[in-house]
């Protein structure tokens, strides 16, 4: 009796150093990998499947990584460089953020709402500032940021070209990226020649384009130039993969 007791005794040591190795290298693991957070709007966010087939492109973003990064998708829909900001969104991401993380950052569709002042922005003033706090909260905690452009809407002209519908926020934010020495992915541009490359029939089923009875979700159909589905999320993430590999981040290194 006295021999099993101490054979249950031992038993239960190597289980729990078992369990405590296993913690710990689990926790190791953790701190390894690399997170990419992302601060956008709805044309970046995540979708539950009712939403299906509308899927942003940080939603498809995680599958061109291996397992070294988790892309951690913050992007709210609706949401501008402000207003993300005033509900605490940009504060809950530098709160978790760690030294080496990433802080994608594309904002712009809604901040050019004029007639909305709780998400409105002028771009080479207030749109400009707060994307700066952006930056700053991240490399504040040892983090990276990367600026964004916002993607081109579906929109033709009779010359087959996209039209300009951003504005002057493209041009702002590049001009921040580079006075503040900040990593840019031109997404506006990347998107454009994507799009003008495949034409206005095939680029239309990127986005939420969708006939009468097409999706059991829209049984009456959507007519949506914005908001992507599911193979414009994917072509709209493998640009921002390119964009990485241009900018020559270390993020590039754990690309599949």
């Amino acid at each position: 009796m006295r021999h099993l007791s101490r054979i249950l005794v031992l038993a239960t040591i190597l289980i729990a150093m078992g369990c405590f190795w296993l913690t710990r290298r689990g926790l190791q693991a953790a701190e390894k990998q690399i997170s990419v957070y992302i601060a956008g709007d709805s044309t970046a966010c995540d979708y539950p499947p009712d939403r299906a087939p509308r899927t942003g492109w940080g939603q498809e973003l995680g599958q061109f990584f291996t397992d070294r990064v988790a892309v951690r998708n913050e992007a709210i829909s609706g949401r501008s460089s402000m207003s993300f900001i005033a509900e605490g969104a940009l504060d809950g991401i530098l709160g978790r953020i760690k030294p080496n993380d990433y802080l994608f950052i594309q904002f712009g569709h809604n901040d050019a709402k004029q007639a909305d002042p709780s998400r409105y922005t002028e771009p080479f003033t207030s749109y400009q500032a707060n994307l700066l706090k952006y930056i700053q909260g991240a490399r504040d905690k040892g983090a990276i940021p990367v600026l964004l452009s916002p993607i081109s809407r579906f929109s033709f002209d009779a010359g087959g070209k996209v039209r300009p519908t951003h504005g002057d926020y493209p041009r702002a934010m590049r001009q921040l990226a580079e006075r503040e020495k900040v990593p840019f992915i031109d997404m506006t541009e990347k998107t454009r020649r994507l799009m003008e490359e495949l034409g206005p029939e095939k680029s239309g089923l990127f986005f939420m384009n969708l006939k009468p009875g097409e999706s059991p979700n829209y049984p009456d159909g959507s007519e949506d130039g914005t908001h992507l589905r599911l193979e414009g999320a994917t072509a709209f993430a493998r640009l921002v993969i390119e964009g990485i590999r241009e900018a020559e981040l270390p993020l590039a290194e754990f690309i599949k």
